[in-house]
């Protein structure tokens, strides 16, 4: 046998144990550390649910705060709302009273006119000169009602018409063209911006 041969089987076992003791040390760190794999993986799971539930706790508290603005949103219109009502009928109450401030106003002139008459009734001798006196004030009440959009129903021989009269009775028709009209009006009518607010009372021809 050569001596290089020799060398090489002599080197051969020497190999062997060395290989043997690598792959032992290798097990060995392998026991050592068998999950070092899984292990990161949890870690890395751990660190996703903290970043999730940091995300949800975000989200939640952007939720409460947009919910607390829409309800002091809310309670401020609530409260608008109910004073814009108040402020409204308050308002609509003095127009009512101012309205008919206005009225009763326009009325007095006409009521001082009675007065006087009323005055000089007693020692009036000049019965026309009392007579000019009340149509005076009669007129002058008339021109206060249209002023008010107040204006009589017309019924002297006009055409019996059931949505303006009120008929309480009829009688014989002193002639042919007056069957169907108003013969005669015992209680006045009066219509205020064309609405009827009282039906005349009438009688008609038949």
């Amino acid at each position: 046998m050569s001596r290089k041969k020799a060398t090489e089987e002599k080197s051969k076992p020497t190999e062997a144990p060395e290989t043997s003791a690598n792959n032992a040390q290798k097990n060995q760190e392998n026991e050592e550390h068998p999950t070092t794999k899984k292990d990161a993986e949890e870690i890395n799971s751990e660190e996703n649910c903290e970043e999730a539930r940091q995300d949800a706790e975000d989200e939640q508290t952007l939720l409460k705060k947009q919910l607390e603005d829409l309800s002091d949103k809310h309670l401020r219109l609530i409260a608008e709302y109910d004073n814009f009502r108040k402020r409204t009928l308050k308002e609509k109450m003095e127009l009512s009273k101012s309205a008919g401030e206005g009225i009763l106003l326009s009325i007095l002139p006409v009521i001082d006119d009675f007065d006087r008459a009323r005055a000089h009734l007693g020692t009036a001798s000049d019965l026309d000169a009392v007579k000019n006196g009340i149509d005076l004030i009669y007129n002058k009440f008339n021109e206060f009602l249209k002023q008010q959009g107040i204006v009589e129903i017309e019924t002297e021989n006009q055409e019996f018409d059931s949505e303006t009269h009120e008929a309480i009775t009829k009688i014989p028709a002193p002639s042919e063209d007056m069957k169907g009209k108003i013969i005669d009006c015992v209680q006045k009518g009066y219509k205020l911006n064309d609405k009827v607010i009282r039906y005349p009372k009438v009688v008609v021809g038949e």
